[in-house]
């Protein structure tokens, strides 16, 4: 299985809460942060909601 890196380009600050959870629930709090996940549906999913605040890469 595949490994996503994802790193957070964005600030969170005045974002929706859902936004913000689901960025947290990622490992990610401040720009710069990266953390590597499984490239599975449930990734893909958070993924989807914050495609504009992070940038993904394969690991």
């Amino acid at each position: 299985m595949a490994n996503l890196k994802i790193t957070l380009v964005k600030s969170l600050n005045d974002r929706v809460k859902g936004q913000v959870a689901t960025a947290n629930s990622l490992g990610l709090r401040k720009i710069g942060d990266s953390t590597v996940q499984p490239d599975n549906a449930q990734t893909q999913g958070k993924i989807k909601k914050i495609s504009h605040l992070i940038k993904v890469t394969e690991a």
